[in-house]
Parts: structure tokens; C-alpha cells; sequence
């Protein structure tokens, strides 16, 4: 099916050529519910293309859930509707014609707590590929290579592709999460503050990917650590009560927001 590209810029930053789009993933007039009580409300966000896009926000302002419909992990849970469209490269992602299973696919997720399954290294970047019906042992091999040195991991590891991933260290079994999600090439990476549950040098690395991997997905992360959301984005939208109140470049948001709810939290007068 035809993908429209309408809306096309020159990358800002001095690091890349590649003219990118402003609208890769979109929501417009997005409203959702679990049950009666209403998330979201009229979210109208574009979110450009191989940039760090980071939701900023008090605990309960509906950044996480915003982030868990852009891949409709939400319909996992019972009683959920939605109004208004979430859009990947101008199609619906609730068109009749999309799978869920392909979007998934499409736009990766690596959570808050690391979820490595209980398989070897190896096994765990080759799942989705597996899944997705691939067993041609050279795409495979090729495919763990890649991801783990996508993931800054590779040389941690890469003697061991056959042990158990449970015996990583913590930041390790995130970075692996992370290479499990790129290993499908996706064409968006969702992080649900991936840095919480790890030490500072863990966080340290992660971070470091995170800027290393705009190269080539376009990011959304979720974080309560706003020095986190300035050292690694490029974009920031602080939520507050399940509206988005302020959406910028991080450096504007950071140091001249226009709206007075984002200075309070960002100065922490709330939140």
C-alpha cells in the first residue's frame, strides 16, 4: 500500500544529511479511556523522524499511555476505546488493513524493567525474526551481530551467544531488550523509562545508545529524569492530567518554556 510523504524538512542537526520527516508518527485529536475514566485528552502530536522525542511529566499524566497506543499495546487490556487517529508515515495504525502483530513489529517497545526471556543470548534477538518465520542460519547469525553491536554489546558478549541471557548483569539485560527490538529494523523504538532500574554507569551506556541509534530508528522515551530527557533528546513534550501542555525543542523547553505548568515542574515547584 502506498505510503504518503508529504511533509519533509532538512535535518537541524549538523550530524546528519538525510532530509527527515516532521510527521513520521502522529496523533491527531486522540482521545482514550480505560472504561469510563478518560487518559488522554485531544493529544495533537507530530513526532520527527530519527530524533530522541522524550515525555516528560508528573506519575499519572498519560505519557506511558500515549506511548503504549502508538504500538496498541493498550488493547491488551480489557475495557480500553479510543477517539481521534494515531498515524505511522501517514496510514492509520488502526487501519482495517494493518496487523497488529506487524505493526508491533513497525514500532518497537523496550520497557521499564528489563524482560529478557529465559533463552540464551542468541535465541533472545532471533525471537521476533523466528516468529516472523525466518530460520536461514546465516540472517540469523547476521542479525545478532548487527543488533548486538547496535545495542553496544557485542564485545560483552559475543563469546557467550549460547549462555543463558539471565546471567547478564542488569544493564546488560536491558541493552539486550534493545537488541531484541532493533533486530526486526523497526521503523520506531518506544522506551518506557528504560534507565529507572539500573545504576548510573548502566544509565550511562544506555544513554549513550540511545544518542548512537537516532542515526537510524526514531525514538519516543518516556522519563521522569529530566536531566536524563536534556542530556538525550532532541524534542520534549511535557503532559500534565492527561493533556499535552507544551511541545518544543528540548533547549527551548528546558531553558524558555512559553507555557507556566511546564516551568513549575521543570523547576520543581510541582510534580
Amino acid at each position: 500500500m502506498p505510503i504518503v510523504d508529504q511533509q519533509m524538512t532538512k535535518q537541524t542537526s549538523p550530524n546528519s544529511n538525510p532530509p527527515v520527516r516532521k510527521d513520521f508518527l502522529a496523533a491527531k485529536d486522540f482521545n482514550f479511556f480505560y472504561g469510563k475514566k478518560q487518559a488522554l485528552y485531544d493529544i495533537n502530536i507530530e513526532i520527527p523522524e530519527r530524533q530522541v522525542t522524550a515525555f516528560i511529566g508528573p506519575s499519572g499524566c498519560g505519557k506511558s499511555t500515549l506511548l503504549r497506543n502508538f504500538n496498541r499495546m493498550n488493547e491488551l487490556i480489557e475495557g480500553v476505546r479510543h477517539e481521534g487517529d494515531i498515524r505511522l508515515l501517514g496510514k492509520s495504525i488502526y487501519d482495517k488493513s494493518v496487523e497488529v502483530i506487524s505493526l508491533r513489529r513497525s514500532i518497537g517497545m523496550v520497557f521499564q524493567k528489563s524482560n529478557p526471556f529465559p533463552k540464551s543470548i542468541y535465541e533472545n534477538v532471533v525471537y521476533g525474526l523466528r516468529i516472523s518465520g525466518q530460520s536461514k542460519k546465516s540472517t540469523l547469525d547476521e542479525a545478532v551481530e548487527r543488533s548486538l553491536r547496535g545495542a553496544a554489546l557485542w564485545e560483552e558478549v559475543k563469546d557467550r551467544l549460547h549462555e543463558s541471557a539471565l546471567g547478564l548483569s542488569g544493564g546488560q539485560m536491558q541493552r539486550l531488550c534493545i537488541a531484541r527490538a532493533i533486530a526486526n529494523r523497526p521503523k520506531v523504538l518506544l522506551m518506557d523509562e528504560p534507565c529507572s532500574a539500573l545504576d548510573p554507569i548502566a544509565t550511562v551506556k544506555v544513554e549513550e545508545l540511545i544518542r548512537e541509534l537516532k542515526k537510524e530508528f526514531t525514538i519516543v522515551i518516556v522519563t521522569h529524569n529530566m536531566q536524563q530527557a536534556t542530556r538525550c533528546s532532541d524534542e520534549t513534550a511535557f503532559f500534565y492530567l492527561g493533556k499535552l501542555i507544551e511541545f518544543d525543542r528540548t533547549q527551548k523547553i528546558f531553558s524558555n518554556p512559553s507555557e507556566k505548568q511546564t516551568e513549575d515542574y521543570i523547576t520543581g515547584r510541582f510534580g
